[in-house]
């Protein structure tokens, strides 16, 4: 049973500012729940066939899974996949400028549990659209408010 969970927000700040910073996965334990940490194991610059490892806690468990950008538009969009994962996972962010100061993040979530969490699907789609949610808000709290470095 897939899961996809698709997310919008807007968020008062630079459209290049907010895209430098999510296109940054070692960003990720700032403002995702349950992220313990994230690495790249490639060399820069990012682009296409760029890979980063990310550390979280999901449901209690420990999941780490590595993740390869398979689209990249500098300043608009980007797009992961797991390559290796108990929770095999795609991400499409897209950053649309509305105005000098203000720009809309759109999230595309899509996942398709396996292992023991594919037995409580139905729970972890309430769950992971819950969890998707509440990072983006903290993600507009956080641009919003500090000078988070890309």
């Amino acid at each position: 049973m897939a899961i996809a969970v698709t997310v919008v927000v807007e968020i008062a700040r630079d459209a290049d500012e907010v895209f430098a910073y999510l296109a940054n996965f070692e960003n990720n334990p700032a403002w995702q729940g349950g992220m313990v940490s994230a690495r790249f194991v490639t060399e820069p610059p990012l682009g296409v066939g760029s890979q980063y490892v990310q550390r979280a806690r999901f449901m209690g468990r420990p999941i780490e899974t590595h993740f390869e950008v398979t689209a990249f538009e500098q300043g608009r969009s980007i797009s992961i996949a797991s390559l290796q994962s108990t929770f095999p996972i795609q991400v499409t962010r897209e950053v649309t400028p509305i105005d000098s100061n203000r720009c809309r993040v759109k999230a595309d979530v899509r996942g398709e549990p396996a292992g023991v969490f594919k037995m409580a699907a139905p729970l972890m789609r309430r769950m992971v659209s819950r969890s998707v949610n509440g990072d983006y808000q903290a993600l507009k709290k956080l641009l919003e408010t500090a000078s988070p470095k890309a």
